[in-house]
C-alpha cells in the first residue's frame, strides 16, 4: 500500500519532553539577546530602526524550527494479517544543518513490514516532523526514523530513504544549487531479502 502524503504536524509548548529528544527548554529572551549580538558582530546596526525587531524576529524563527508537535503513537492490532509493505512516500520536511544553521529540506520515504501491529498513516509523517525540528544531519535523521519504527512497532522490516537539498551546499562553500543527497536505512527483511528490498526502493522511487 502506498500513500502520498501532505504536510504534517503543528507546533506546541517550547517545554518538551519527547521519546529520544531528552528535555529541552528554549530562552527566548537570551536567543533574542543572541542574535542583537550576531547583528552587532557583523557590523549591522541593531538598533536602527530598519532592524530593531529582528533579534525578536529571529528568536521566533529559530523556535518555531526547531518545536515539534508532541504525539503518541497510535498503533493498532494486525488483525487482518496484512504482510505486505505499507509506503508513505513523499514525506516532506525541513530542518536546520547542526553544522552551518542552515536549512536542509526535502521528501522522506518510509516503509514497513507489518508484524503484530500497525500504525496510523498520520503517525509516520509526524514521526519525520518530530526528529527533523532539531539542529541535525541528514545521516541521523535517517537512522533515527528507522530505530523509532523498530522500537515502537516491531516490524518485520523497516525501510526508510531521506533525499534533501543542502544550503550549505547550494548557497555557500562549493555552491550547486540542485544538488540532492540520499541517505537510506534498511532494517529486517527490507534489508535482507532482495525481493522485499527491490520492492522498497521501487515505490520510494530510488535508482537501483
Amino acid at each position: 500500500m502506498t500513500l502520498e502524503a501532505g504536510p504534517a504536524g503543528g507546533l506546541d509548548e517550547l517545554d518538551l519532553e519527547l521519546a529520544g529528544l531528552g528535555r529541552r527548554r528554549i530562552d527566548l529572551g537570551r536567543a533574542e539577546a543572541a542574535a542583537r549580538e550576531l547583528l552587532l558582530a557583523l557590523g549591522e546596526d541593531a538598533d536602527g530602526e530598519r532592524l530593531r525587531e529582528t533579534p525578536r524576529r529571529v528568536a521566533e524563527a529559530f523556535a518555531e524550527l526547531l518545536t515539534p508537535a508532541p504525539f503518541q503513537a497510535t498503533s493498532f492490532a494486525n488483525e487482518g494479517r496484512y504482510d505486505e509493505l505499507v509506503l508513505v512516500r513523499g514525506i516532506p520536511f525541513h530542518t536546520l544543518c547542526e553544522h552551518h544553521l542552515l536549512p536542509f529540506q526535502g521528501q522522506a520515504h518510509l516503509a514497513y513490514l507489518p508484524g503484530e501491529r500497525i500504525v496510523g498513516l498520520s503517525k509516520l509523517a509526524r514521526v519525520v516532523e518530530v526528529h527533523a525540528r532539531r539542529l541535525q544531519l541528514q545521516e541521523r535523521l535517517t537512522t533515527e526514523i528507522a530505530d523509532w519504527l523498530e522500537r515502537e512497532l516491531e516490524p518485520k522490516g523497516v525501510g526508510v530513504l531521506v533525499e534533501a537539498e543542502h544550503l550549505c551546499m547550494s548557497i555557500r562553500g562549493i555552491q550547486k544549487p540542485g544538488t540532492r543527497t540520499v541517505t537510506s536505512a534498511l532494517r529486517g527483511l527490507v534489508k535482507d531479502d532482495p525481493r522485499t528490498r527491490g520492492e522498497f526502493l521501487a515505490l520510494a522511487g530510488a535508482r537501483q
